[in-house]
């Protein structure tokens, strides 16, 4: 299995609209990516590691795929949908990362 890891660093100042994220970017990925998303999971932080210390991402967000082959294909098509929403829901420079799950 292929995650796609997609984290918003928390960065003084920045917009993030997560009630947006959840009720029409999360939809979107999920109409947009189709059979060959297999599943999703949103995280929003709430802090880091010690007591008291800031979360140092707003949200992460992680897509599941068969193969890299399939997120590649769905993605391409996928891809100019899902980042012309970007400006509706934040301002920050995601943080991509694709991951083989053990």
């Amino acid at each position: 299995m292929i995650r796609l890891s997609v984290l918003y660093p928390a960065t003084e100042g920045a917009r993030f609209d997560k009630d947006y994220y959840m009720a029409n970017h999360i939809p979107l990925c999920r109409e947009k990516l189709g059979d060959a998303l297999r599943g999703v999971s949103v995280a929003f932080g709430v802090s880091g590691a010690a007591p008291g210390s800031p979360a140092p991402y707003v949200c992460i967000a992680h897509l599941d795929f068969d193969s890299v082959e399939s997120f590649q294909q769905a993605f391409m098509g996928a891809a100019p949908a899902l980042g012309a929403d970007l400006k509706n829901y934040s301002d920050i420079q995601a943080v991509v990362q694709v991951s083989e799950v053990a």
